[in-house]
């Protein structure tokens, strides 16, 4: 992440490049979800596509279908490509980085569970598949702000649902 050639995207649009590649042979390239950092190898190819990994896959991204993160810090960027997605109020069309950055820590906040929380035993609530578990130290990716009930929506490990506030903390990106 700290080579100036490796850069990162943000998946404008979900790809399914079996369906909706118009190329004979999409075998090799990379399926996406809206939203996903892609990290990026190089330039675009005559094509119009580029060289990338996401999810533990790779292969060629439509440039049409994503948009650079404007980011040269090397820890930020590597940050962002572990937490995996951006939230779709970043704007990803501005070239100052601190402010792509300071955008990004008002819409996410990361937070720190400081007990081990269960839904199915300790929700108040009836709708509990919408809650994540979580364990004590688990870094969580909370969007906008707690809901009436005193809940956040928020991103662990790839999975996205509520969580209840007052078993976390923030935890400051830098």
């Amino acid at each position: 992440m700290y080579d100036p050639s490796v850069r990162l995207f943000v998946a404008l649009f979900s790809y399914d490049p079996a369906v909706m590649s118009p190329n004979q042979d999409s075998a090799e390239e990379l399926p996406f979800h809206k939203g996903q950092v892609i990290k990026i190898y190089g330039d675009k190819d005559a094509d119009g596509f580029y060289h990338g990994t996401c999810g533990g896959q790779s292969g060629y991204v439509p440039s049409n279908m994503v948009s650079e993160i404007p980011i040269d810090d090397g820890d930020l960027k590597l940050d962002l490509f572990h937490q995996g997605f951006l939230p779709e109020a970043t704007p990803t069309n501005s070239k100052d980085p601190s402010e792509a950055s300071s955008v990004l820590e008002d819409v996410v906040h990361r937070m720190v569970a400081i007990f081990d929380y269960d839904p199915w035993e300790s929700s108040p609530n009836v709708d509990i598949e919408d809650e994540l578990p979580f364990r004590s130290g688990d870094i969580i990716y909370v969007f906008g702000e707690m809901d009436h009930d005193g809940f956040y929506y928020a991103d662990l490990h790839g999975h996205r649902g509520l969580v209840p506030s007052n078993y976390l903390e923030p935890l400051p990106w830098d």
